[in-house]
């Protein structure tokens, strides 16, 4: 699956892509037909330990499917929007599997 990364006002190492990059490689076992990734990395502002936000947008056939997780780092935040990625292509694959 190619992956478009961006990291908004900070640069991303090498170390945490990868990390990311193998966390979304893993959601394939589960749907092979994602197309398209998009992740934004970004520190936010406010107060609090939750401070990095992960955005994850996949492309499947049909739709988009999207998260968003708040975390104390970037790979826990990654971990949390994967984890919502994966309960949400299964859903995708067993409504579209039904039909």
């Amino acid at each position: 699956m190619k992956v478009q990364m961006h990291s908004v006002h900070f640069d991303a190492d090498q170390k945490l892509l990868d990390f990311i990059q193998q966390r979304l490689n893993k959601l394939e076992t589960f749907y092979d037909k994602v197309t398209d990734g998009e992740v934004i990395l970004r520190l936010n502002n406010k107060d609090g330990i939750d401070n990095k936000t992960v955005e994850i947008k996949l492309l499947v056939p049909g739709t988009t499917l999207f998260s968003q997780e708040d975390a104390a780092s970037f790979e826990a935040a990654a971990d949390a929007a994967a984890d919502s990625l994966r309960r949400q292509i299964t859903k995708y694959k067993e409504k579209n599997l039904a039909h």
